[in-house]
């Protein structure tokens, strides 16, 4: 009895001092004092191995003891098995900077470093831009105009773009641009969702181009030419990175570029040869002024000693001699202008590299650090703008959409997706504007912007989806009625661009986010590359206590003990305590995994992309929480969060799972299942309750609807038809409708309603003819019925409408 008793109090004991990341002077004293006390009261066995672990504890965990042996066989095996990081890699891997996503690596991640990131909303000039000009700017969009009848914006939208400024939105007003915040341009590219080719017109010269590029490295000259034009129109940019052979490894670009000396005009002009070939360029057919990315070589030591001199960016403008541009591809399901870039022997001057001569080879991590908070806003925004509208449309549509003599909204079958789709789109709200709000105090999250761009696209795609569900013969019918179909045949570009969502869950999330935000794993890396013995000890050994710590929290936080205290209501306390307890675990098997793996956990991306996938819904679901915490609530919020935390912690977990059941060492598989979730999974799949309250809401004139909504253009007033707008009219009178409908509905199965009276104008009539509603109703109901049928009535054309060639018209009836 005794000797269990030491062995529970030795447990106890190192438990918490593992906890706490105490170190090893704790750690002695438990197992030292133990030992001691077993001996002198003749537990002599658990005496002596507490006294033996005490031993080992003060070999390993003293640092002069360990590095007079331990440590330099410990480094000099590091040395063997770590991970080569290229110099590519490791420019991507300094780039930016590491905030919330760091603290989920820690496993004790620190709430009051998240909401720290304090937040001043939008200025006047901001909301003002957002409520009049993005407005005006959506209703000139009709997605049929513009896929099917001109390929393109209407002319008028694009002056009215260019005159109100909308591609200067990052630029300075100094430079005569808005200089709007990150949230504000998330929020406009959010509005103008409405239209998928408005969005990507606006939100690619705002994000990664020369726009960007010159503001953070361009020289002075540069600026004060290019960006006064660039923000008013006058200069349209792209910029030129991917090619045929070059795509989500944009590192090995083929093009080049060549130090030479040409004679122009008689006189000799140091410069660049470039040769080159771009594609999926957008903006590129209309552009007017190209950024160019390629390798530079000096053969001739014209600039110095080195020849290969790196990746490089350029400005070149569309009439410099040889640059072919001006053809156009078709991206599917949208057509916004992307084309392809050709250039041999294209010669421009020394002064168009963005930066000028030092930033030469610099163009990587150039690149790398533009991407790292464009990819965070533009495809994001864009995704939860979609998801805006498609629910506002869907919960409209599925309210007067009536089958079996009731909305199809009151259908489970139809309230399940209606209720993802509103989750989906909550997160995606709270997560852009969240990380949006840490842009603007100056973070530059590297490991965020791949989370968000992979994990949004693919929230939009689900989201596109079930709206098509809903809507059924509506959506699948093309026409200038159709505000839907288009927008759903175009997701596949937000899923490809920007870093395909397949490499980025694979390699980025999990590979990046292991080395940058990790608290010990750059150090060590460093201490090798430094062969600096005493910083490895002291990161490889911190190291170690953080493993040991980690594994102590899940433990322990997985059984109930010992919750962490978190700043949150009641509401979202539950949900944090949770992210905390599988950060704990996240950070714990991340660990074990990169040992048991080493190098070859880049090779086995399906695992990598699970562990990516823990640190995505633990982002997400982070996101969420700070949203809660800070805004306003409105009836029936608590049930979307509910629904929302539910659904990320519920695929964390299950991310968990799968990487458990699919380590190479089964051994460590299953002791991780056990530290990490000791009585199981904890989060299932929310329930109906839930759904069916959220369903509800947003088919309905609710608050929570118009939560979601915020910031679309729900108005009628502009010149193309707004559908979401007149959703919103019919659900605002849908109270007295639905009763109305209830009374004649009864009276038509009573037989107070003539059998032949099957048309529900035909029925109002007959209801009033009965005495059984009033003249009024009845007007009612006859305006709504037209509208309601209005909605839902799809286009039909000329037989030969869509035949390009009239010649191959096959006239099967030719009478």
């Amino acid at each position: 009895m005794l000797t269990l008793i030491l062995l529970l109090l030795a447990v106890a004991g190192l438990l918490v001092v593992m906890r706490r990341e105490a170190g090893a002077l704790p750690a002695l004293g438990v197992t030292g004092v133990l030992g001691l006390v077993g001996l002198a009261t003749g537990a002599m066995v658990i005496g002596v191995l507490l006294l033996v672990a005490t031993a080992a504890i003060a070999v390993c965990g003293l640092p002069l003891l360990r590095r007079r042996w331990l440590s330099p066989r410990l480094f000099a095996m590091f040395k063997r098995v770590a991970p080569k990081v290229s110099a590519t890699e490791r420019t991507a891997l300094e780039a930016g900077s590491v905030a919330w996503d760091g603290e989920l690596f820690t496993g004790r991640p620190n709430w009051q470093t998240l909401l720290g990131f304090g937040d001043d909303g939008l200025s006047d000039d901001e909301r003002a831009f957002l409520d009049h000009q993005c407005s005006v700017a959506a209703g000139m969009c009709n997605a049929w105009d513009i896929a099917r009848e001109r390929a393109d914006l209407p002319q008028e939208l694009w002056d009215y773009l260019k005159r109100e400024r909308f591609f200067g939105m990052i630029i300075p007003r100094e430079y005569g641009g808005l200089g709007f915040s990150a949230k504000a341009q998330s929020l406009v590219l959010q509005k103008l969702s409405i239209s998928e080719t408005l969005m990507v017109t606006v939100g690619v010269p705002n994000s990664l181009g020369p726009g960007e590029l010159l503001l953070k490295y361009g020289t002075e000259e540069q600026k004060n030419h290019y960006l006064p034009r660039l923000a008013d129109g006058r200069e349209i940019p792209c910029f030129g990175l991917t090619g045929p052979r070059a795509g989500s490894d944009a590192t090995s670009l083929p093009d080049v570029g060549t130090v030479v000396r040409r004679d122009i005009d008689g006189e000799e002009v140091l410069g660049l040869e470039l040769t080159f070939e771009k594609r999926w360029i957008t903006l590129a057919p209309i552009a007017s002024v190209v950024g160019l990315a390629f390798r530079l070589f000096d053969p001739d030591h014209l600039l110095g000693e080195e020849e290969d001199r790196g990746i490089t960016l350029a400005l070149v403008p569309r009439d410099t001699d040889g640059l072919e541009i001006g053809r156009r591809h078709h991206p599917i399901g949208s057509p916004f202008l992307n084309g392809p870039i050709k250039g041999e022997r294209v010669f421009v001057p020394l002064s168009t590299i963005i930066g000028g001569e030092e930033m030469i080879g610099q163009g990587w991590r150039m690149l790398v650090e533009c991407l790292s908070v464009g990819r965070c806003i533009t495809l994001p925004s864009g995704a939860t703008g979609t998801a805006r509208y498609a629910l506002g449309w869907t919960g409209g549509f599925a309210r007067i959409r009536r089958q079996f003599n009731l909305p199809v909204a009151e259908m489970e079958g139809v309230q399940e997706p209606l209720a993802r789709m509103a989750a989906l789109g909550y997160i995606a709200q709270a997560a852009v504007y969240q990380t949006a709000n840490t842009i603007d105090q100056g973070e530059k999250p590297a490991v965020p912007s791949a989370i968000l761009k992979s994990q949004l696209t693919e929230f939009q795609r689900v989201i596109l989806a079930d709206a098509m569900d809903i809507h059924g013969g509506k959506a699948v019918t093309l026409g200038p009625r159709n505000y839907l179909g288009i927008g759903y045949s175009a997701n596949p570009v937000a899923i490809t661009v920007e870093g395909a969502n397949i490499m980025t869950r694979n390699l980025m999330i999990f590979g990046q986010g292991a080395i940058r935000c990790h608290p010990y794993v750059l150090e060590e890396l460093a201490a090798k590359d430094a062969d600096d013995l005493n910083a490895f000890d002291s990161a490889f050994f911190g190291h170690a206590g953080l493993i040991f710590g980690n594994a102590a929290r899940a433990l322990t936080q997985g059984l109930g003990i010992g919750q962490p205290g978190v700043p949150f209501d009641d509401v979202a306390a539950p949900y944090a305590r949770d992210i905390a307890r599988l950060s704990a675990g996240f950070a714990l098997t991340a660990d074990a995994a990169m040992a048991s793996l080493g190098s070859k956990l880049k090779q086995r991306e399906m695992l990598s992309a699970r562990l990516g996938d823990v640190l995505s819904n633990l982002y997400l679901a982070s996101m969420l929480l700070k949203q809660w915490h800070e805004g306003d609530k409105v009836e029936h919020e608590d049930t979307l969060l509910h629904y929302a935390a539910r659904f990320l912690l519920g695929r964390a977990e299950q991310a968990f799972i799968e990487l458990f059941d699919n380590l190479p060492n089964r051994a460590l598989g299953r002791m991780l299942r056990v530290v990490v979730m000791p009585r199981g999974r904890r989060w299932a799949r929310p329930h109906d309750d839930l759904t069916r309250t959220i369903a509800q809401a947003v088919s309905r004139d609710s608050a929570l609807r118009h939560r979601l909504l915020t910031n679309t253009w729900d108005a009628d007033d502009g010149p193309q038809d707004n559908p979401l707008a007149r959703y919103n009219a019919l659900l605002a009178t849908q109270e007295r409708a639905e009763a109305l409908y209830r009374t004649v509905g009864k009276a038509y199965a009573k037989g107070e309603i003539p059998a032949e009276a099957l048309h529900p104008e035909q029925q109002v009539d007959a209801a009033l003819e009965k005495g059984l509603i009033s003249e009024e109703d009845a007007t009612f109901m006859r305006q709504r019925e037209a509208e309601v049928l209005d909605m839902l009535t799809v286009d039909d054309f000329e037989y030969d409408a869509f035949v390009t060639d009239k010649s191959k018209v096959l006239r099967h009836h030719p009478a």
